[in-house]
């Protein structure tokens, strides 16, 4: 039945590459492999619980809901405006910069998800404004949200400690020389991609999008107000400075700084209040038909691998591969965090069943178990059914595969040179 299960997905994601309707296509295989597997009420159940997702719903729809005020108020504008400039005379490391500025934040903001939306929805329309292709811009957000992996917030970093028998900061310190050039590594790779796709800052793109801003918002003698330009970074600072690791403000999450920011905007522009609620309940409604759309669609697509067996064939046959434990710990994680949208299941997985026999293969608990939780991460990276990959596409107006496409080789290169790094 797994392999049945395979053919359906293969079936699936080809759909998707031709450019079938995404949701239609993981919904329609999601209930497919359900029924198939004798467990049709799981995809049901699936889609009822993911539907109101206690933590992905309010984060996604608040952001989208500032987003959509930050365009009325035209604030998104002044800030694009106010750093075009920048943007045009530093147009060659605006990729790579943008990729690591994620890859950091993600540390402070360890959802990826959480992390895509708060950092995306100011990144993404920059790069887009300084000529970037949409799903290039996307794609570069997105392959900086594994950056968490080294978060003292991450859960796997705990678990490997526990199992180690040692601190957390220990587990993290032993990952990070590896970790940071594994995002240089995919930082470059990306560039390189965005160069030989044409796909970097184009000065026909920039004109063309801030044309388009400028028949949505209007105003041909635009000034610049550097008060409107902060009001959308206001979220972000509050999201960085209120993480437990620089704990400089109260936590803060996601949908509150959200409103803050929505609130702020109000008294700084003073625009009609009753035009402000509308666009921003707007846009949670536009979020939650595309965005949360999308998830609930990868969800049944998930269950449905599951039923078929799919999921727990992949992780036994990582698991037998105690014979070639650092191959199996890079890329049998990596594989199902690509094809699932999440690493999470496989590293615990790989780290309860193998992890603890690592002296047996003359390795490390430490460097094994690390391994396993940062492939996993990497490999959500470039997984077109992953919350975080469905944000960032929602907000560039693209299909999640077109950042796979781009994300592919970067964020393989990246396991690699971790796994090669950790293990000198």
């Amino acid at each position: 039945m797994a392999i049945t299960g395979g053919i359906i997905v293969i079936l699936a994601f080809a759909a998707i590459i031709k450019k079938y309707e995404t949701r239609m296509v993981l919904l329609a295989a999601g209930f497919l492999m359900c029924f198939i597997g004798g467990v049709g009420g799981n995809a049901v159940a699936t889609f009822s619980k993911t539907m109101v997702h206690g933590s992905l719903v309010p984060v996604i729809c608040t952001v989208m809901g500032f987003s959509y005020v930050m365009k009325i108020t035209t604030c998104d504008r002044h800030l694009v405006e106010s750093i075009s400039g920048v943007i045009t005379r530093s147009k060659f490391i605006l990729i790579p910069v943008a990729t690591l500025l994620t890859w950091w934040i993600n540390i402070a903001i360890p959802s990826a998800a959480g992390c895509s939306a708060a950092v995306g929805s100011i990144l993404i329309p920059t790069l887009m404004a300084a000529g970037v292709h949409p799903a290039m811009a996307a794609a570069a957000v997105l392959a900086g949200t594994w950056g968490s992996a080294v978060s003292p917030g991450q859960a796997h970093n705990i678990f490997v400690a526990d199992l180690a028998g040692t601190d957390l900061m220990t587990v993290i310190m032993a990952q990070v020389p590896a970790a940071i050039i594994a995002s240089v590594v995919a930082v470059v790779t990306l560039t390189a991609v965005a160069v030989l796709r044409k796909e970097g800052p184009d000065e026909a793109r920039r004109a063309a999008y801030l044309a388009e801003l400028e028949k949505e918002e209007g105003g041909k003698n635009f000034k610049v107000n550097p008060v409107y330009a902060l009001v959308p970074l206001v979220p972000l600072i509050l999201l960085v400075l209120g993480s437990k690791q620089l704990a400089v403000l109260p936590l803060v999450d996601v949908p509150t700084a959200m409103i803050v920011g929505t609130v702020l905007a109000f008294i700084v522009t003073r625009q009609d209040p009753q035009e402000i609620t509308k666009k921003f309940f707007s846009g949670m409604g536009s979020a939650y038909g595309d965005v949360i759309g999308l998830i609930v669609a990868a969800a049944v697509f998930t269950a449905g691998m599951a039923a078929m067996g799919l999921t727990d064939a992949l992780i036994e046959a990582m698991k037998g591969s105690e014979s070639v434990a650092k191959l199996a710990g890079a890329f049998g994680p990596f594989l199902i965090a690509v094809i699932s949208g999440s690493g999470d299941a496989a590293a615990l997985a790989f780290n309860g069943a193998i992890t603890p026999q690592a002296a047996s293969f003359g390795m490390g608990i430490i460097d094994l178990g690390s391994l396993a939780q940062m492939a996993g991460s990497i490999g959500r990276s470039m997984s077109p059914v992953a919350g975080a990959a469905l944000v960032c596409a929602g907000l560039a107006k693209v299909s999640p595969m077109e950042l796979t496409n781009r994300n592919a080789l970067p964020m393989l290169l990246a396991t690699i040179t971790f796994m090669v790094v950790l293990f000198l």
